[in-house]
């Protein structure tokens, strides 16, 4: 736990952090971790590389959607403020700065498009929209990994990584057969 002190403004401008950011989260708010590390990380100090990786990889664990993240980040946020009502009050706060922008936009944009879907720009848009959304979930996996570039096998996690996408783009091989070598690999070899 790193102790920090937080006033209401610095609360409120984490509400606008990740508001700001779930209306840049396309693809999900997944697509946003690297700024959300910059951000409560390396620019506020707020949570510890442990921290944010820790609620990345427990969201990602536990059954439910995957914007858990967010909330345990809040909630880190908060134990690191002093706990108690404190770490409910980060949760929520980042819950509802993520959640809330995007979901109003995306149904104002939704009931637009649906009454517009035959247009030339609407079917445009959606398939140009596809390699933002690759390009986002790299950066995030970049970050991600780069919290174990102290280790001696980091090299070994960027090979699987990178066959890891091979396979994915090039076969159908099941993505969980994936997940499971990836296991495997965790669990005997990259320590």
């Amino acid at each position: 736990m790193i102790p920090i002190e937080m006033g209401a403004a610095d609360w409120l401008q984490m509400l606008l952090h990740f508001a700001t950011l779930s209306l840049l989260g396309v693809g999900g708010a997944i697509t946003t971790l690297p700024d959300m590390h910059r951000y409560l990380v390396d620019q506020q100090s707020w949570l510890s590389d442990t921290q944010f990786n820790a609620s990345v990889a427990l969201a990602q664990a536990a059954p439910g959607p995957n914007i858990l993240f967010v909330a345990l980040m809040g909630w880190h946020v908060g134990l690191n403020a002093g706990a108690g009502p404190l770490s409910l009050m980060g949760a929520l706060l980042a819950l509802l700065g993520t959640m809330l922008p995007s979901s109003l936009l995306v149904y104002a944009a939704g009931q637009w498009s649906h009454r517009n879907r035959e247009r030339r720009i609407i079917r445009a848009f959606k398939q140009g929209l596809a390699p933002t959304v690759v390009g986002l979930l790299v950066a995030t996996g970049i970050v991600l990994a780069a919290a174990s570039a102290g280790s001696d096998q980091t090299w070994l996690a960027w090979v699987m990584a990178g066959v890891a996408t091979v396979l994915m783009w090039r076969t159908r091989l099941h993505v969980l057969w994936l997940l499971a070598a990836g296991a495997l690999a965790g669990a005997f070899w990259l320590r």
